[in-house]
């Protein structure tokens, strides 16, 4: 896994709207802070690609255009013999207790050594994976429209 400092695609403005169309990330919770209208330095090369925070060690999936806000991540990248989707599910399964506002990519996720399997087969699981993901994402949409027609049968009871 390589990496790079985001500095280059950093944005300029923090006065997001989101009439605009490209979105500026944090690896946090958070994930999308808004969008800019900004159009130089936008990271759009070698994607997909993780991004990692450095104080938190969060950590996000990204396989779009994008700036930061702050250089207080690092973007990693895939070599030619590892799958950015699969690395990035391992790199889930690290359970690590921060203690201190150190740089953690460094000085010890980089060193931490996993293990796994060919190409082809990281491609597998990775694909495996990612329909999980899929179908997750739509139960959860199911979830959110049934919620909002409980609330509006509720709100239709008492009125």
């Amino acid at each position: 896994m390589d990496y790079e400092q985001p500095n280059e695609c950093i944005v300029n403005s923090t006065e997001y709207d989101d009439s605009y169309k490209l979105p500026v990330l944090t690896a946090g919770k958070s994930f999308i802070l808004g969008y800019t209208n900004e159009k130089e330095n936008v990271f759009n090369d070698r994607l997909p690609v993780i991004i990692f925070d450095d104080f938190t060690t969060a950590t996000q999936f990204v396989d779009f255009s994008f700036k930061v806000k702050s250089s207080a991540m690092k973007i990693l990248i895939s070599k030619k013999n590892e799958n950015i989707k699969f690395i990035y599910e391992m790199m889930q399964q690290i359970r690590f207790e921060i203690g201190g506002h150190g740089r953690h990519w460094i000085s010890i996720f980089s060193k931490i050594s996993i293990p796994y399997p060919t190409l082809p087969e990281q491609q597998k699981i990775a694909d495996f994976l990612l329909s999980l993901d899929n179908l997750i994402e739509s139960k959860q949409a199911q979830i959110s429209k049934a919620e909002e027609w409980k609330k509006g049968v509720m709100q239709g009871v008492f009125v």
